[in-house]
């Protein structure tokens, strides 16, 4: 069976139906992350790179206005393992995002916001059928990347031990 991908989507598009029309949480995604452009290069930016570039408190207010959309998806009933992975989009774009240099490169690219309003779009639009194979795809998402925190975690633990364990001998030794 072919995978179907998901892109994040062009707010851009004036003719894109308005799923969301008490509380704009498209434009409020497309200001986080899409709406200024580098002349020539195609490649867009929003508030959440610009913000993100002051130390510490930049990643934390715009992880605060992130979690407004996951709000509005738990509210419009999106189930709790796509509310998951949109925590998740979150959790990375702060993380990688708290880097230095590295981490504002990365909130250009990762676009936590657009993801998280195209998956509760997903939702608000799909059949019985689709919402079925989207939350398929969101459990393979999460698993991913538990697999991948605890690959890390693993390798965190064993460069520590080889750290701790080459002192002694020096120390000890």
């Amino acid at each position: 069976m072919p995978r179907q991908v998901i892109e994040p989507i062009l707010i851009t598009e004036r003719s894109r139906e308005r799923v969301f029309p008490e509380f704009d949480v498209e434009l409020l995604a497309r200001w986080m992350d899409n709406v200024f452009e580098i002349p020539g290069t195609g490649i867009r930016f929003g508030l959440d790179a610009i913000v993100g570039l002051v130390p510490g408190l930049g990643d934390l207010i715009t992880s605060v206005v992130s979690l407004y959309i996951l709000r509005v998806a738990s509210r419009r009933g999106v189930p709790r393992i796509t509310l998951v992975r949109m925590a998740s989009n979150i959790a990375v774009d702060y993380v990688l995002g708290s880097v230095p240099v590295v981490g504002d490169a990365f909130d250009v690219y990762w676009k936590a916001n657009l993801r998280n309003v195209e998956l509760l779009r997903r939702h608000t639009l799909a059949t019985t059928t689709e919402q079925r194979k989207a939350r398929s795809g969101d459990w393979l998402f999460v698993a991913g990347l538990m697999l991948l925190l605890v690959a890390l975690l693993i390798g965190c633990v064993t460069i520590a031990w080889w750290l701790v364990a080459g002192l002694w001998r020096v120390v000890g030794g």
